[in-house]
């Protein structure tokens, strides 16, 4: 898979350090110029769905399960390569010093009724929704929150170089 990005948190001085590895799925599922993402009102950003592979997970069916986890999607069909996101953030557990995490992304297709989402407690915690938004108001309110917000989260950064990106690539 394409190698998108490779990020390291400024905070980060050494990458060489002990480090925990995290593989995560990222869903991009298009309709026209609207595209689904999970909006979380704690960090005030949409993201792309997706999430942690399970151990003894293969990515694909990881892919399906988060998207199915966190949209309600069905029938998740031709599924096609986008490309890897990997990035270098410190970790907040006291075994590894960073954790690198590798985000594979993945374009698909679902059906167009969405069931209800099966959210774990810290993702209805944080408040996460499904949408269907225009890919380019996400962006820019990503870019507002970026610039405006103290509430931002570590992934804003990942999730609009990848909206972008999906713009650039797909939709031009």
């Amino acid at each position: 898979m394409r190698l998108l990005k490779s990020s390291v948190h400024p905070d980060i001085k050494d990458i060489h350090v002990s480090s925990f590895n995290r593989k995560a799925t990222r869903a991009i599922v298009l309709n026209g110029q609207n595209i689904l993402l999970l909006y979380t009102e704690r960090y005030h950003d949409y993201s792309l769905p997706g999430g942690g592979i399970e151990q003894g997970e293969d990515v694909i069916s990881g892919l399906i399960r988060e998207l199915e986890e966190e949209t309600g999607a069905q029938n998740v069909t031709n599924i096609q390569e986008f490309g890897l996101y990997e990035e270098f953030r410190p970790w907040y557990k006291p075994d590894y010093d960073i954790v690198h995490m590798e985000s594979y992304c993945f374009l698909c297709n679902i059906d167009e009724v969405l069931l209800e989402p099966k959210f774990e407690a810290h993702e209805i915690n944080n408040g996460m929704s499904p949408k269907w938004i225009n890919i380019h108001e996400a962006i820019n309110h990503n870019k507002k929150t970026i610039k405006h917000s103290d509430k931002k989260g570590m992934s804003i950064e990942r999730e609009t170089f990848l909206l972008e990106l999906i713009v650039k690539e797909l939709l031009n």
